[in-house]
């Protein structure tokens, strides 16, 4: 099932998400509504506070991109935990599902381990470089309450307020269902 999208400015992307169990309920449901809501927004990632819940749970999938290293890469990822990020810092220009219509250029780590969950509760701890890395750095914000405009210096923040504004009020154009904080205070 598509789920909305929950756009900037909603008190769910800022919150810190929880660990959850092997019992939360519905998690198979939960992952696979991800999953489709993420591919009809035509995203290669997406996080749990992204569809409204506050649970530490992205996923990603990099298959239809060129480069043979992430031809395999689909992966879900259960409370996650990044214990290194290094590298050389490099630019390359973002954008997030909910926040539609702005893209920027993000500097981060070119390298990150990462201790998580799978679906089926297997666990591991890997390392991912380059444009993998990047992505689950993003997703990862998202479970940590940040988000990618964060990372922007205050006169470049500043320079996009009106935009960002708009999106939270629903004036913004987009081809997926999203769900806008606040589109009904504008009376």
């Amino acid at each position: 099932m598509k789920l909305p999208i929950i756009a900037f400015g909603d008190p769910v992307l800022r919150k810190k998400a929880v660990e959850i169990t092997k019992d939360y309920p519905n998690l198979k449901e939960v992952i696979d509504n991800m999953f489709e809501t993420m591919y009809n927004a035509s995203g290669v990632g997406i996080a749990a506070p992204q569809v409204g819940l506050s649970i530490r749970l992205f996923v990603i999938d990099l298959t239809d991109k060129e480069e043979p290293d992430l031809k395999d890469f689909k992966k879900v990822f259960i409370n996650a935990q990044i214990l290194k990020e290094e590298g050389d810092k490099w630019n390359f220009n973002e954008g997030c599902l909910s926040i539609p219509d702005i893209r920027e250029d993000i500097s981060r780590n070119q390298t990150v381990t990462i201790s998580y969950f799978d679906e089926n509760w297997n666990q591991h701890t890997e390392t991912f470089s380059g444009f993998k890395a990047r992505v689950i750095q993003h997703e990862y914000d998202h479970i940590e309450g940040k988000l990618f405009t964060d990372k922007l210096s205050p006169l470049r923040r500043a320079m996009i307020k009106s935009k960002l504004d708009a999106i939270s009020k629903g004036a913004v154009k987009v081809d997926y269902k999203m769900k806008f904080p606040a589109a009904s205070k504008k009376r």
